[in-house]
């Protein structure tokens, strides 16, 4: 949610004289908490209450539905943060329900505390209210050093329950992959438990990408995976989120178990992402869209065109304008390309890399030859750099230097 400033407040870069400005925070673990819980509603009106019997004005407000308190990868966490730091001063006190709702961390907490005492504004707990001394700062990080605890309890104790839910085949809410939906299945208490079940229309589109990667259209051999996103887009398919498709989208549908009916949970670490070990994976049987033979065949290709495995090919000789040259339509790099006429002449050209990796329905595409457009370049360089008066100027000033040697 954005911020929502509530009342007019001095930008002048000394504090307003008069009652304290007040930027309120307010943040729920969940977006199902967000959309339903009363945590919210209540947080605000608490600390209105709170700037209200001190005869404070509440002049900002940041919501942060459904982000993790652990680390500080919150939108409006940063937008807060970098507003209290702004030379304009703009609130002089961060209100929060409970330290809890600004960091579950207890370094973090104590970190940007400082950071913000450095630009002169306060965090202020109005149910933990402390003040500045050294034995009430203490009792805020012991206070710190409970929620980092009861946090990581409650992590423990979620997977835990995830993984149970994984083991006896109900789907934990990921995003679930293309060719798939989450269907409920029973009911127990207030929670829906889910199962993944076939999508017959996007199973059709996971069903064409591993046939055209191992055995093409019928009129060629097997397609790569940059030619089968140039169709896929062509043809309008599109993904879940109704974009369109990318090879590192297709790289993933190729290599995902799920497909051959086997879900893997509990794959990764959620906050670093490292893969973890092998006996905490917890395997799941679902409805299979690939068979085994086609898939292992797919991932036996795939190593056999690894760069690590067999390098590719490699275009000698300088290339002046990479990273540099755009495309003028979709403002994607130009880059490098070749073509053999009949005579066997190799030619060289800049081409739209969008147009190249997703096809002409993402952009028309711009080609120009590499000779050409480099003289291009090279001439107006010149014609611009080296003027007679700009060189003699230049001579002049060496000649000088020269001299006082």
């Amino acid at each position: 949610m954005n911020t929502r400033p509530r009342h007019d407040f001095n930008t002048d870069a000394e504090p307003a004289a008069g009652p304290l400005r007040v930027c309120a925070y307010l943040r729920v673990s969940t977006g199902r908490q967000a959309e339903s819980d009363l945590s919210l509603p209540d947080q605000r009106k608490q600390i209105a209450a709170f700037c209200v019997a001190r005869g404070w004005n509440l002049v900002l407000e940041f919501v942060e539905p459904g982000a993790s308190a652990t680390d500080d990868n919150r939108p409006e966490f940063q937008k807060m943060i970098e507003r209290a730091t702004d030379g304009d001063r703009p609130f002089d006190v961060i209100l929060v329900h409970s330290y809890s709702r600004f960091f579950r961390d207890s370094f973090g907490l104590e970190m940007y505390v400082r950071k913000l005492a450095k630009a002169g504004v306060r965090l202020i707990s109005i149910t933990q209210e402390l003040g500045d001394d050294p034995a009430q700062v203490m009792m805020r990080q012991v206070i710190a050093l409970f929620d980092e605890y009861q946090s990581r309890e409650l992590g423990k104790h979620v997977l835990r329950a995830m993984k149970e839910n994984a083991r006896q085949g109900f789907w934990n809410g990921s995003p679930v992959p293309l060719g798939y939906r989450a269907e409920e299945v029973e009911k127990r208490g207030a929670r829906i438990k889910k199962r993944l079940v076939i999508d017959p229309v996007e199973a059709e589109t996971i069903k064409l990408v591993f046939r055209l990667y191992l055995h093409g259209d019928g009129k060629s051999g097997p397609i790569g995976m940059k030619e089968i996103v140039k169709r896929l887009n062509e043809r309008g398919y599109r993904t879940r989120r109704n974009a369109r498709f990318g090879v590192g989208t297709i790289h993933k549908i190729l290599t995902n178990t799920v497909y051959v009916g086997e879900w893997v949970f509990n794959r990764k670490h959620s906050n670093t992402g490292r893969e973890k070990p092998a006996n905490e994976h917890i395997s799941i049987e679902v409805p299979a869209i690939i068979e085994r033979t086609g898939f292992d065949a797919v991932q036996a290709t795939l190593k056999s065109r690894d760069p690590r495995v067999t390098p590719p090919r490699v275009i000698s000789g300088p290339i002046l304008l990479t990273g540099l040259a755009v495309c003028a339509t979709c403002n994607g790099s130009m880059v490098l390309r070749t073509g053999t006429s009949k005579n066997g002449t190799v030619h060289r050209y800049y081409t739209c890399s969008t147009c190249s990796r997703k096809g002409k329905t993402a952009c028309k595409g711009r080609s120009i030859p590499m000779e050409r457009l480099h003289t291009m370049v090279v001439d107006e360089l010149s014609a611009q750099l080296f003027t007679s008066e700009r060189l003699t100027a230049v001579l002049a000033s060496l000649s000088a230097r020269r001299a006082s040697r």
